[in-house]
């Protein structure tokens, strides 16, 4: 199957970040360093990891073996909250860097608040500082609720994008409206649901066969549709094709209306206020 490579979404300092890429856990060295080199053959040119996945080595090995120039890929990795402080964040940026075997970080995310321990301020102030260094291109975070986000823009700090836990019965409006109105990329992960239950979902099916696509397709598309940047875990070259295969169409406004009107706030969402590493 002939691959497009995914359009771009441009966050606040410019940098340009690929809608559509490769999430990477629960997979080990070996898998993603298989997955990755597979996925840029196919056309992937962002590829999500993290220092708790425990695969940043594997996931460099799969960018090098791929043959595409550093500079044409787009690494995320976040650092857990053992590295909050001012030395910290750069010890943290270091490691991943090292295991990655890169001389830069894209796109670098505190992983989670953890608000109980209270330092996820003082982690993104010394972000900042890795950015104006350009160890990073871009800065960010992941599972932050609209209060973590606020206690930021209190200190004068925007972060560039923030990864959720985001799909069609989960659709975190409250956060979503905060990143519009700060200029604030909405990345989201697990988008297609941990359970499968979404991909049984009755209008999502029906959709899905008006189309000639799968019910994981319809929901990607709805992501990069609503202007989301998103990274489906795969290993499957198959699927992994299939991911990236939805720019070739585009839901009608009432089947986006339609989508977006399977929002369930009962829906259980990962509580950052309660989980986090």
């Amino acid at each position: 199957m002939a691959q497009r490579l995914a359009p771009t979404l441009k966050l606040q300092n410019g940098v340009e970040i690929p809608q559509l890429g490769l999430g990477t856990w629960p997979m080990d060295d070996a898998q993603a360093a298989a997955a990755v080199r597979q996925a840029i053959g196919l056309g992937y040119r962002l590829i999500d990891t993290a220092e708790n996945y425990g695969n940043e080595t594997g996931v460099g090995q799969g960018v090098k073996a791929s043959g595409v120039a550093r500079g044409e890929i787009f690494i995320t990795t976040k650092f857990n909250r053992q590295w909050h402080s001012q030395n910290g964040v750069r010890e943290a940026a270091l490691g991943s860097m090292k295991r990655l075997g890169v001389e830069y970080i894209d796109l670098l995310l505190i992983h989670w608040p953890n608000p109980g321990q209270g330092r996820y301020l003082e982690a993104y102030e010394a972000l900042t500082r890795l950015l104006e260094e350009g160890l990073v291109r871009a800065i960010g975070v992941s599972n932050f609720k609209p209060a973590h986000l606020q206690t930021l823009f209190d200190a004068g700090f925007v972060p560039h994008l923030n990864q959720v836990q985001l799909d069609p019965y989960r659709q975190r409006r409250d956060i979503v409206a905060i990143h519009k109105a700060r200029g604030i990329v909405t990345e989201t992960w697990s988008p297609i649901d941990r359970n499968g239950a979404l991909l049984e979902d009755a209008f999502i099916k029906g959709l899905a066969a008006k189309y000639g696509k799968t019910p994981a397709q319809i929901v990607l598309r709805l992501h990069v549709q609503s202007g989301y940047a998103t990274t489906p875990k795969s290993a499957d070259p198959a699927r992994q094709a299939q991911n990236l295969d939805i720019f070739s169409f585009a839901l009608t406004d009432e089947e986006f209306a339609a989508l977006n009107a399977l929002d369930n706030p009962a829906a259980p969402v990962l509580d950052s206020d309660a989980f986090g590493h």
